[in-house]
């Protein structure tokens, strides 16, 4: 595998803890010269090539002050998210809203405003992190929030071709942190997520399927209606009795 980050600038959003710090230590053992550790509160690090950076996805202006302050930036990776307990979509409308508003609004929000600075390097990479729940009928606020972060990020493929930024979907299922530390099923380590996210800025990827669920399950979606339904209403039904 080459090593696309040799030299190059990343921003990891969500960089606190979990998947977020994983990327940050990744894009280092890979060869990234420097690394902004983004967070709504930034955090104190060990290493003189991270960053902190404050930035807080729902406010307009800190999208626009981080990339007036992180002009060096050519990999860009919205991973910064939130999927509060007991959400759903019957659930108060404040919640849903706050939800959307990271995980939608938030995200694009940070990509359009680093896309000028992608673009003034060759166009670089942004890579979103999602989540298998797009494609399955859970009624949460966090499942449609990441429904449609994945249509924004296919059409952010086409709204930077011209520029030449490479725009990757990230979608895996349970990962081992503690966002999804109240699940009792199997989870895939952070550390393996985030090796294949960074894989896929080597080899050109445009979507990468991060565990054998999400595999299988993006297999399924060509099935008629009436047999996917019911079959991912079996498959929940084995998660939430």
């Amino acid at each position: 595998m080459d090593h696309p980050l040799t030299g190059r600038t990343v921003l990891v959003t969500g960089a606190n803890g979990g998947l977020g710090e994983q990327f940050v230590h990744q894009a280092l053992q890979r060869g990234a010269a420097k690394v902004y550790a983004a967070a709504r509160t930034p955090r104190t690090w060990d290493d003189p090539r991270i960053t902190p950076l404050r930035l807080d996805l729902t406010d307009p202006d800190d999208a626009t002050r981080a990339a007036a302050d992180a002009r060096d930036v050519d990999v860009l990776v919205n991973n910064a998210g939130i999927a509060p307990a007991g959400d759903s979509i019957a659930g108060p409308e404040d919640q849903l809203r706050q939800i959307f508003e990271t995980n939608f609004f938030g995200t694009l929000r940070v990509a359009n405003a680093f896309a000028p600075v992608l673009a003034t390097h060759g166009g670089g990479s942004l890579l979103n992190v999602l989540s298998a729940a797009a494609w399955i009928n859970i009624p949460t606020g966090y499942a449609a929030s990441k429904a449609a972060m994945w249509s924004a990020t296919n059409a952010l493929r086409v709204q930077l071709r011209a520029q030449g930024t490479h725009v990757i979907g990230l979608l895996v299922g349970m990962i081992d942190t503690p966002m999804a530390a109240s699940w009792d099923v199997p989870k895939v380590s952070p550390a393996s997520v985030v090796a294949q996210a960074y894989d896929a800025i080597a080899d050109g990827s445009l979507e990468v399927l991060a565990d054998d669920t999400t595999r299988y399950l993006k297999s399924r979606l060509n099935a008629p209606g009436e047999e996917l339904y019911p079959w991912l209403d079996q498959q929940l039904t084995s998660l939430v009795p």
